[in-house]
């Protein structure tokens, strides 16, 4: 995987990183909630009634943001299989951690949270072994 940075943009990652701090500010402030895109995603798919409309909104919002606002190419020339078992092992983190990078995070650390020191040294922990392991040692 090799990222394109010609077209990396400091002030679209800080403008990126505005929205982001400001959209999980606001959903803690106005709604009591926790911005955790699995368990949004999770309660979208395994609750009825009011809860569901601020979890679609968010993540209609979510989208719209990911369309507006301009990424740098990440070309891929990854196994489809490999894809799948990525996939599978990030579903399993997310379960095994009670939550998923986002609500660790972003969210957890922000609120000075143990269980989220824990979980993203963790996740940050494995995404380095998993770099060396795929660049240097495979």
């Amino acid at each position: 995987m090799t990222i394109d940075w010609s077209n990396f943009s400091l002030w679209h990652s800080m403008l990126g990183g505005l929205l982001i701090g400001v959209s999980i500010a606001m959903l803690l402030w106005l709604n009591g909630r926790i911005a955790g895109i699995s368990g949004i995603i999770s309660g979208i798919l395994h609750r009825d009634g009011e809860d569901k409309t601020w979890r679609v909104a968010f993540i209609l919002g979510l989208l719209l943001s990911a369309q507006l606002l301009p990424v740098a190419e990440i070309s891929d020339k990854v196994s489809v299989l490999l894809l799948i078992a990525a996939g599978f092992l990030v579903g399993f983190g997310t379960r095994l951690a009670n939550g998923c990078t986002s609500g660790h995070g972003v969210c957890g650390l922000s609120r000075g949270s143990p269980r989220s020191i824990v979980a993203t040294l963790t996740f940050i922990s494995a995404g380095i072994a998993s770099v060396f392991i795929l660049r240097h040692v495979i």
